[in-house]
């Protein structure tokens, strides 16, 4: 689905975490959640597996299309997560440490 950069509303995204487990959510602004994960405010599981990086987003037109898109990839196998990962993949960023400004 092709939605236009002035009209995305929100993205799901793909985090890795150190112990190697992905991780699926949805945000309006994924490298903001990311820094939310990393200062521990994000959701629980991200508190007990800490995120290393954004591996790849892809948008959507709304919260709800976005929250369909979400359950469907966690339906997947972790090899399928993977290739979806590197048919929506970000360039590779590092995220700044708790406390330092974004």
């Amino acid at each position: 689905m092709a939605v236009s950069p002035e009209t995305v509303a929100w993205f799901l995204y793909l985090l890795e975490c150190e112990d190697g487990s992905l991780y699926a959510g949805i945000s309006p602004d994924p490298q903001r959640r990311l820094q939310q994960h990393l200062d521990g405010r994000g959701a629980r599981y991200t508190r007990a597996h800490r995120p290393l990086r954004l591996l790849a987003q892809q948008a959507h037109a709304s919260r709800a299309q976005a929250s369909s898109a979400e359950y469907r990839l966690k339906q997947l196998r972790r090899a399928q997560k993977l290739a979806w990962a590197a048919a929506h993949a970000v360039a590779p960023s590092t995220p700044s440490a708790p406390g330092d400004p974004g």
